[in-house]
């Protein structure tokens, strides 16, 4: 079958949904827009475009034309994003995952597809646990504030004793990683903590910055653990691996886990070896 021509769509016509991704999969039952209609996929797809009636059915013409999205772009798309995060807090945006993606372009753009994607998921496995399933912005046990300030250090904490509690989608905490992070990212994170409970992007990118570069309580980053074929248990380790790994809390690590096959499955690639540490 052809697809149809772009039509103009009336003034009642329904609202577009997002758009089809070339790259993306999708389950039964999800929905997209396609020049200029709707369309909801009877079963599990991935390349083929809507107008392809054994796939997809047409839901009728929708508020203005829609192009698909080009190819390369972020290895998640954002109806799979929603679909991992339905109860998402509305902060955690997709567009502000793909701009700060695009400050470290190695994340999930490093070796083949499946490893890709598999870096993706355990990202996002990751992330999930940290925050509930991309619910909560900033770190819920308040009475934990206080303590995250290094007087220590040099620069101190000017932001305020209590202002660098957990934040963002890996809930960064402490004034040294506050400083870090923002050096690293050319944002004065230590002077404005605020910033990344504010900010999706910055937020994203904070979280990004410690996948990219920091090997926290493991031997490697997270980053380096997915592409080198260390496996899933091992960006674990990098994460909250003194507290988790080896038996320390099995019942997080499969949380985590678990996160990881769903969200694996959701992008049509194995999870590969090594899921626990």
């Amino acid at each position: 079958m052809q697809l149809a021509a772009p039509q103009l769509a009336s003034a009642s016509a329904a609202q577009c949904a997002t758009p089809w991704n070339s790259s993306a999969v999708y389950t039964g039952g999800a929905g997209v827009s396609y020049n200029g209609h709707n369309w909801k996929a009877k079963w599990w797809t991935q390349n083929q475009a809507p107008g392809q009636d054994m796939v997809w059915a047409d839901q009728g013409a929708c508020g203005g034309t829609q192009e698909p999205p080009q190819t390369g772009d972020f290895v998640v798309g954002q109806t799979q994003f929603e679909q991992m995060f339905p109860s998402r807090n509305s902060f955690y945006t997709y567009s502000g995952l793909t701009t700060a993606a695009k400050a470290y372009p190695a994340f999930a753009g490093t070796g083949s597809d499946t490893v890709k994607k598999q870096e993706a998921a355990a990202f996002l496995a990751n992330v999930n646990h940290e925050t509930g399933g991309l619910v909560y912005i900033v770190e819920q046990n308040t009475g934990n504030y206080p303590h995250y300030c290094d007087r220590s250090q040099p620069y101190g904490c000017p932001a305020g004793q209590a202002a660098y509690y957990g934040r963002g989608p890996i809930q960064l905490s402490w004034n040294f990683n506050y400083k870090a992070a923002g050096d690293a990212l050319g944002i004065d994170l230590l002077n404005n903590p605020y910033l990344v409970e504010r900010d999706a992007a910055v937020a994203w990118k904070t979280a990004l910055w410690y996948w990219m570069t920091q090997d926290g309580p493991g031997t490697m980053t997270p980053h380096e653990a997915m592409v080198n074929g260390r496996g899933f248990g091992e960006t674990i380790r990098s994460i909250n691996g003194g507290l988790e790994c080896n038996g320390g809390n099995p019942g997080q690590v499969e949380s985590r886990v678990n996160a990881y096959k769903k969200f694996t499955q959701l992008l049509n690639v194995p999870p590969g070896d090594n899921l626990y540490c």
